[in-house]
């Protein structure tokens, strides 16, 4: 079993050893006041520790006692320790901890400790010379254990906040995955989970899946440490109350926000775009697929489904592909393929393209048109130009094309090729 550091000190003159059992001795006679008192100090100078109650303060004096008593054992020994000596100060660590204490609050209690303890000797030790040199003795064993002991507490800590990470974690992602196979818990551990994020098996949700625009085709984020700050960034609220189930799974990053009374799709759509719009901003570019609403856990899995398929949508630069705010119509153009884009006229092509150098007068002029209900004077006031420019604007394209914009298979194809066009143009931009 591996031993602590030995806590004594070189050899000493015989005088200087009388001395040094004399202080001990004195000190381990006052060893209850001595508790007392750092007990009263860490309640005054340690906030956290202020707000406690009696029951608490039980506790750290029998902590407080059994430290001073092993040092005092050990100083007087002149013997080493072993880290099994300090299972009790591990087990109130844990405690600590998982009554949500700082460490520092806990490190600071050995510090003060340690100054109360080091007060007393020297008030037990005395004016003369020879009894300052024997409590000088002691400062370097004194130090020893305290650096020790308090280095064992930290790595209890530690460990305590790593178990509950990987608890908290692990229970996400055994929600996420309840909920992606149709079902949310309605008995057992996870439904505490579940209803901590205002998920019941009727609750509207949306599904959102975030992945590295490096990565966007495979879904591999680049490192873990990037997916779970990512993850952190994404769970912090929006402009609703609760919280968001946020998981890294399988090499991205899926949050399930519930729609809330009061808020809509939109509502979610624009706070996911700020978030994605804001990590861009720090260096961390984000591809965002959005699902349309989910009316309960039965259709979450649609929705993921969704949501995965939506990042097709975005630029190998990055963005946001938020179903919720496209059309049927804005989808399929988007998703279309090399073969759909060939299909598209030449004529119309060729059109568009000479149009888009020339900033898109004939491009306008189409979606006004449509967006006017083929009323070709609102559509001409909506651009702000003459009515006879707009009908001027109608007639040439029908010349280069062979389509008239009157008619509406026509001027349904126009409107195709245009939404390809742009969508190749986007995509492009990007590459």
């Amino acid at each position: 079993m591996p031993r602590g550091p030995a806590l004594g000190a070189p050899a000493l003159s015989e005088p200087l050893s009388r001395e040094r059992h004399r202080i001990l001795h004195a000190v381990q006679d006052r060893l209850e006041e001595i508790t007392r008192t750092a007990v009263a100090v860490m309640r005054t100078e340690i906030p956290s520790y202020a707000l406690q109650d009696e029951r608490f303060f039980d506790d750290v004096r029998d902590q407080v006692l059994t430290h001073y008593r092993m040092q005092l054992a050990a100083l007087a020994g002149d013997r080493d320790f072993a880290p099994e000596d300090l299972v009790f100060s591990r087990a109130a660590a844990m405690r600590r901890a998982r009554a949500g204490f700082a460490l520092e609050d806990w490190i600071s209690a050995f510090r003060v400790g340690r100054q109360v303890l080091w007060e007393v000797l020297l008030d037990c030790a005395g004016p003369s010379a020879e009894a300052q040199q024997a409590a000088l003795s002691l400062v370097t064993p004194l130090m020893r254990y305290v650096d020790y002991a308090s280095t064992h507490a930290a790595q209890a800590y530690v460990e305590y906040k790593q178990h509950v990470v990987a608890d908290a974690d692990r229970e996400r992602r055994d929600l996420l995955d309840q909920l992606l196979s149709g079902a949310a818990p309605t008995r057992g551990p996870l439904l505490p989970a579940a209803q901590a994020y205002g998920i019941g098996p009727h609750s509207p949700m949306m599904a959102i899946v975030a992945v590295c625009v490096d990565d966007t085709r495979t879904g591999d984020l680049t490192s873990a440490e990037h997916g779970y700050a990512t993850s952190a960034s994404i769970s912090v609220a929006g402009p609703w109350a609760g919280r968001t189930l946020v998981v890294v799974r399988h090499g991205e990053v899926v949050a399930v926000p519930v729609v809330r009374t009061g808020m809509d799709a939109e509502d979610i759509c624009a706070h996911f775009e700020a978030v994605q719009r804001r990590l861009a901003g720090e260096g961390t570019m984000l591809a965002m697929g959005i699902s349309t609403v989910a009316q309960g856990a039965g259709e979450l899995p649609r929705a993921y489904g969704e949501a995965r398929a939506a990042l097709d949508l975005v630029p190998n630069g990055g963005g946001v592909a938020a179903l919720p705010r496209l059309s049927p119509f804005d989808y399929l153009a988007l998703r279309a393929d090399d073969l759909a884009r060939q299909l598209v006229d030449p004529r119309v092509r060729a059109l568009l393209e000479e149009d888009r150098r020339r900033g898109d007068p004939l491009a306008a002029t189409i979606r006004a048109f449509a967006e006017a209900d083929l009323n070709l004077r609102l559509a001409a006031d909506r651009l702000r130009v003459h009515h006879n420019t707009a009908h001027y604007r109608l007639r040439r394209i029908e010349e280069r094309t062979g389509r008239n914009p009157r008619r509406i298979a026509d001027l349904l194809e126009l409107l195709v090729a245009l939404a390809i066009r742009d969508g190749a143009m986007e995509d492009g931009e990007h590459q």
